[in-house]
């Protein structure tokens, strides 16, 4: 078995060369084809709307520079209109569990409040987009039945 080992690397390699040696013979072989012409490619594709494309439109510019091919988009703004502004109320909630958070978002979700939830080291922060003060203060007031300390505040960006 140990000599059959001891040479099964060199005849695999000695086959390979063989094999190698055949192949490159055969296709570098010195027989002339005489039909050397490179085959043709036959485009079925409409030839009457060469003139549209924006391919050609590019190749018969003189410009040197490169262009993409985009669609072109016009818009018209109105900037006329008055923009209103939305007082943003800031809740700050420290939440201690999982129980908690559940509860709080329970509670934002029958208020149907859109908010914007972030955890941080002192707590989970929230964004409460709503202009209606009572029903944010009823909202702290329900959260203190959940053991949840919420402060309502007027949200300034800055």
């Amino acid at each position: 078995m140990q000599k059959l080992i001891k040479w099964l690397a060199p005849i695999v390699t000695i086959g390979v060369a063989i094999f190698l040696t055949y192949f490159l013979i055969s296709i570098n072989s010195k027989t002339v084809i005489s039909n050397n012409e490179p085959l043709g490619f036959q485009d079925k594709a409409k030839q009457a709307n060469i003139e549209k494309s924006w391919l050609n439109h590019f190749s018969k510019t003189k410009k040197l520079a490169y262009s993409y091919p985009v669609n072109e988009i016009y818009l018209k703004m109105d900037l006329d209109e008055k923009i209103t502004k939305t007082i943003t109320y800031k809740l700050f909630a420290n939440i201690q569990d999982s129980y908690q958070l559940f509860c709080l978002k329970e509670e934002l979700a029958r208020y149907k409040l859109k908010y914007f939830l972030k955890k941080d080291k002192r707590g989970v922060y929230l964004l409460i987009y709503s202009q209606n003060v009572t029903k944010l203060n009823n909202l702290v007031k329900i959260l203190k039945d959940y053991k949840i300390k919420a402060q309502v505040k007027l949200y300034k960006k800055g």
